[in-house]
């Protein structure tokens, strides 16, 4: 037996695993993303390397993501998915090694006499006995299931921390949008407690005959388009702490606030760093790598299917049928065998099976290969939203402060009679909305940032 277990080792370590050996799929990654500044690419890291908790420095904003980290129930549902797979490693990698079983039975018999030929007896026997099986692992088809099982517990990480890179974008998205409504409510409360103040005064003005009926109803209809918006307004807030509670892993409730939309710092410059570092760290890319790896070894367990299945079988032990004299005078018995296996027909089985391999690593590889491209669009459209989105704010600024003075000056003209009510209520009426579309500019270009860090592949850092 010592002599047929040497062999099989020797048969073993001989053995090569068929199928290709994985290489990363060819993709065409460009020396610099479209709309970035080489200089700043060559220059400086990528903004996609900075830890989340350096990118969002509000610190009301940082416990929210770290409590989202902790309790959100997709987070917490990948990390078991990652847990699944590790074990799935664990089974699969227990097929290259050999099988033993450990079995022991005690039996008792008596018999009463049935002649004097045939008298009385009793026979009382044990046995202890250990058996192994071991398939070896010729051609590699275990060693290449193992590979497959580590690829796809590695693909289940990485899409742990693509789950946790868009939470986090999630969470920075929903407090920045949380933020931009408390602005327009604040914006809204203020302007219709001016507009309250001027119907007041126009309501005197009435009175003593240097105002007409119409400048009453129009003032009046100021006040209403003001204070309308303003339940709405309270309704999107509760709404939004509701979806933040439900990011935080928690049931609908208030969300504590930090600093207002405007102090949130925004980068001057947002360096990308080179496209191909995007390869190595975006979570969703590495996830659909490994998916081509675990493809790619399952062509190999394709293929050793169709060569001959070698199996050890071997059993050893102690057999008595004196119980008092089991372990004193013990009498060893032991078995040994070797066969192989060779498919002749499978009815075409076989070569299904390696074609549907083969071309399930042909859809990994094309997936793999749109993720990237999918990428680069992302960082493309994320770096132009977030130049454009500072311009588009940078001009609402000017014109928000333009509609401010016309505004000003309107009512100014208005109370010593150079201009009538209904170029007040124009001036106000813009200036309002200039307000309002500079808070959603504001916004805009924060997510633009929130946007850009989650596509550099930033924010599954724990």
């Amino acid at each position: 037996m010592k002599k047929l277990l040497f062999l099989a080792i020797a048969v073993l370590l001989a053995g090569c695993a068929v199928g290709p050996n994985y290489k990363r799929p060819t993709v065409n990654v460009p020396t610099d993303y479209r709309d970035s500044m080489a200089a700043q690419t060559a220059a400086a890291s990528s903004f996609g390397n900075e830890n989340w908790w350096q990118v969002y420095q509000d610190p009301v904003l940082e416990q929210l993501i770290h409590t989202a980290l902790q309790q959100n129930y997709d987070v917490r549902i990948a990390a078991t998915r990652v847990l699944e797979a590790q074990a799935q490693v664990g089974i699969t990698r227990a097929n290259q090694f050999p099988s033993a079983s450990l079995g022991a039975g005690v039996s008792s018999e008596q018999n009463a006499k049935v002649s004097n030929l045939f008298p009385a007896y009793q026979v009382n026997e044990g046995q202890l006995n250990l058996s192994v099986i071991w398939n070896l692992d010729f051609w590699g088809k275990y060693r290449r299931q193992t590979e497959a099982a580590r690829a796809q517990m590695l693909a289940s990480q990485w899409g742990q921390r693509a789950v946790m890179s868009s939470l986090v974008a999630n969470v920075a998205t929903a407090y920045f949008q949380l933020r931009a409504l408390d602005s327009e409510l604040e914006i809204a409360k203020r302007t219709l407690g001016s507009r309250q103040q001027s119907l007041r005064l126009t309501h005197v003005l009435a009175t003593h005959g240097s105002a007409a009926d119409l400048d009453v109803s129009q003032s009046e209809q100021l006040v209403y388009t003001t204070s309308e918006t303003i339940p709405d307004l309270q309704r999107q807030i509760r709404q939004q702490e509701n979806q933040l509670s439900i990011l935080l892993g928690q049931n609908p409730g208030p969300i504590v606030r930090g600093r207002t939309l405007t102090e949130e710092p925004v980068p001057v410059a947002v360096p990308a760093g080179l496209p191909s570092e995007l390869l190595e760290r975006r979570p969703d890319v590495r996830e659909a790598e490994e998916n081509v790896v675990a493809a790619n070894a399952q062509i190999g367990v394709a293929k050793a299917a169709f060569f001959p299945s070698i199996s050890l079988t071997g059993t050893g032990g102690l057999e008595s049928n004196a119980l008092n004299s089991f372990l004193s005078a013990p009498s060893q018995t032991w078995n040994a065998g070797l066969s192989i296996t060779q498919p002749v027909f499978e009815g075409g089985r076989l070569r299904s099976g390696l074609r549907l391999a083969r071309a399930q690593h042909q859809e990994a590889m094309l997936s793999y290969q749109q993720t990237v491209q999918n990428a680069l669009e992302q960082v493309s459209n994320a770096l132009i939203a977030t130049q454009k989105n500072r311009e588009f704010r940078e001009q609402q600024d000017m014109l928000t402060g333009a509609a401010l003075r016309t505004d000003q000056l309107s009512e100014v003209l208005y109370k010593n009679g150079g201009a009538s009510y209904l170029q007040v209520l124009t001036a106000e009426t813009n200036y309002f909305s200039a307000e309002l579309n500079l808070v959603q500019a504001q916004l805009n270009e924060r997510l633009a940032v929130v946007q850009l860090y989650q596509s550099l592949g930033g924010g599954w850092q724990p």
